[in-house]
């Protein structure tokens, strides 16, 4: 089964958190798919991810940029996995679909958004009857993470 970890954002925002999570995941060896809700948000992150740090570098790409299977991190809308990642990220409302070949997924989800925050409690609900080890990860006033469930 596959490790999924839901992160409420509460103090910092996606553009801020998701590239952080993503350098620890190069860090590991991991390739990574980055799953959007949808077309807008994903240029959106693809535009983020190019400016976030003057000091760092996220290799990423699309469908658009061609060799999605050469990408580091992959960026998408689709249930796809191209690159062969072992991480997939869940952003914007991008549902779960199958997991089978992911070791890991990380479902960011923004607290202050009650419909994200209602899909995300079904999303748990589905994931944990499923039997994936689902484990909540919430943002202290500090931004430090802290696991909640």
């Amino acid at each position: 089964m596959t490790e999924v970890l839901f992160y409420h954002l509460q103090n910092a925002p996606l553009e801020r958190v998701l590239p952080q999570l993503l350098e620890r995941s190069l860090e590991r060896g991991w390739r990574a798919v980055v799953r959007a809700g949808g077309p807008e948000r994903l240029e959106a992150l693809n535009n983020a991810l190019w400016t976030y740090s003057d000091e760092s570098f996220l290799p990423h790409g699309s469908r658009d940029d061609g060799a999605p299977e050469s990408a580091p991190i992959f960026l998408t809308t689709e249930d796809e996995n191209p690159n062969g990642a072992k991480v997939l990220f869940l952003v914007d409302g991008a549902g779960p679909g199958p997991l089978s070949g992911y070791e890991r997924c990380v479902l960011m989800f923004d607290g202050r958004d009650a419909a994200a925050l209602a899909a995300a409690r079904e999303h748990w609900k589905v994931l944990k009857a499923e039997g994936h080890d689902a484990t909540y990860w919430q943002q202290n006033d500090a931004g430090k993470w802290e696991k909640r469930a």
